[in-house]
């Protein structure tokens, strides 16, 4: 049976869902791309002050690529950069005046780190590198998925110190749920470990879970080129299968 060219149907996957599902796991901006590791750091005290700060990159984000990739071919090289920047802090003003009406605690603790959105690298490489150079559609798409992934690393890096810190997982505190409630609570005093509520268990924590999506990464990369190998050396049975049959055939008439 013959092996399907590895190559040819990583083509195939190309597309719109491709394009919103690569943020999210195998170009995730903070564990492949190291992007927005301040915020990573600053505000993943908790699971939610971290999903948080993910929502209100969504929003900036989305827009923001939706907006430069309208006015990208309108705006000239020598002010690309400020242009994009006025874009980005257009939406920063208004999540941060939403945030502060509305979710006040997240607002509070937040705090400088939603201005900061404005210079945050993951929203300006997708601007530059992306949505500058695509369709409305593709670009928005892109922003949505991008921002997804952040979000959610921040929310994972949120849960990890925060189940070690307190032994619990409360939601409610931060954003407006209209109830507070605990999700996970192990009242095990093991877990409860100052350490990971400061900058240190937050360098720690970063730290192991870049560590696993290297590995996931390399092991990811690994499976491909032994498949791309595997596809080679079945063609090149292939190949020498057809010139014996067809040495057979020559043999056979000029016998």
């Amino acid at each position: 049976m013959t092996q399907a060219n590895p190559m040819k149907k990583k083509k195939k996957k190309d597309g719109k869902l491709a394009i919103f599902t690569k943020g999210i796991i195998k170009e995730n901006p903070v564990f492949v791309f190291l992007l927005g590791m301040c915020p990573a750091l600053a505000v993943t005290s908790t699971m939610e002050t971290g999903l948080g700060m993910g929502i209100l990159v969504i929003f900036v984000l989305t827009l923001s690529n939706i907006v430069v990739s309208l006015l990208s071919r309108f705006i000239p090289d020598e002010v690309r950069i400020p242009a994009y920047i006025v874009v980005i802090a257009t939406f920063v003003t208004i999540v941060r005046m939403l945030t502060e009406a509305f979710a006040y605690e997240l607002f509070l603790s937040l705090g400088i780190f939603i201005p900061l959105i404005v210079v945050n690298c993951l929203i300006m490489s997708r601007a530059t590198s992306f949505a500058s150079k695509n369709n409305v559609l593709n670009s928005a798409i892109d922003g949505l998925g991008m921002a997804i992934g952040f979000g959610l690393a921040l929310g994972l890096i949120g849960f990890v110190r925060e189940i070690f810190s307190t032994g619990a997982i409360s939601l409610g505190v931060y954003l407006p749920l209209g109830f507070e409630v605990s999700i996970i609570n192990t009242e095990m005093y093991l877990f409860n470990m100052d350490v990971f509520a400061g900058p240190a268990g937050g360098f720690l924590v970063i730290g192991i879970l870049l560590a696993m999506f290297t590995a996931k990464g390399n092991y990811d990369k690994h499976k491909q080129e032994e498949a791309r190998q595997a596809w080679i050396e079945q063609k090149k049975k292939e190949a020498a299968e057809r010139k014996r049959k067809k040495a057979m055939e020559s043999a056979g008439d000029a016998a």
